[in-house]
């Protein structure tokens, strides 16, 4: 599920993490499904992006939230992993409670009881492919109705350099007090973490010197590139630089990523 720092670490067993589109009729509320194989032992650090998981890692379902700031958590090795990802601004309708109230991991049956229990009996018993059916099917059974409004925002937000170019319908006040119940965070909170993910897609690019930080942060709406170091620092708790050497080191040929953007491995040192 994340990219090694070490490429020594590639040959003691490999890592792999592949997205699956949702089922239409979940559309609205789940952003994708994944399956993900560890491959060694290891802290994560999940970069932030607004969305929460659904995660069964074998063990327990828990619900993973990142919205402000990197969260690290130890994976075991060749730990296997399924889980859907809730669409921002849905994830509160889904769950059934307001997203300030979560912490960053929470044990999903101390939301859902004896729902979220008969799931991690029937997970226990299925395959990879069969467990992600069950995380899907649960979701399904909360027949949830995110707000249209919020969900609208969410996406233009996912292009605008200002949080003034979105325009719902209704008051910059009311739609902040939206956000937050349904996202934990404001749409300036959120616009940040958008464009931060936005400029994780051009690390590849970065590292194989097919532009520059300077230009990426006036693409991506950045003051300048200090401004972009600051958010990258705030939100990844790494220097842009740092992030692009990640990804000079585990260049891929042409074609789709293997790994999560929300993923970057980390060391027994600490940070990047």
């Amino acid at each position: 599920m994340g990219v090694p720092l070490r490429p020594l670490a590639v040959a003691r067993a490999r890592s792999a993490y592949r997205e699956v589109a949702p089922p239409p009729a979940l559309a609205d509320v789940l952003a994708c499904g994944w399956h993900g194989d560890t491959g060694w032992a290891r802290p994560l650090r999940v970069l932030p992006d607004g969305c929460a998981d659904l995660v069964w890692d074998g063990v327990a379902l828990t619900l993973v939230v990142t919205v402000g700031a990197p969260l690290r958590l130890w994976v075991p090795a060749a730990a296997s992993r399924v889980g859907v990802r809730l669409r921002c601004g849905a994830a509160a309708a889904v769950l059934g409670t307001a997203m300030p109230a979560l912490p960053p991991v929470t044990r999903l049956e101390e939301l859902w009881g004896a729902d979220a229990r008969r799931a991690e009996e029937q997970l226990a018993s299925s395959d990879p492919e069969a467990q992600r059916g069950i995380l899907e099917a649960l979701v399904a059974r909360r027949r949830a109705a995110p707000d249209r409004r919020v969900l609208a925002a969410v996406h233009a937000l996912g292009t605008a350099t200002r949080t003034s170019e979105v325009a719902v319908g209704i008051s910059e006040r009311a739609l902040r007090r939206h956000f937050v119940h349904a996202v934990g965070a404001g749409p300036k909170q959120l616009h940040r973490v958008r464009r931060f993910q936005r400029f994780l897609r051009r690390l590849e690019p970065l590292a194989a010197g097919r532009t520059s930080l300077a230009r990426v942060a006036a693409e991506l709406g950045y003051a300048d590139q200090s401004h972009l170091g600051r958010e990258c620092r705030r939100l990844a708790g790494s220097s842009p630089a740092a992030l692009v050497r990640v990804a000079e080191k585990f260049q891929t040929p042409p074609g789709p990523p293997s790994h999560d953007r929300r993923h970057v491995p980390s060391h027994d040192r600490g940070p990047l």
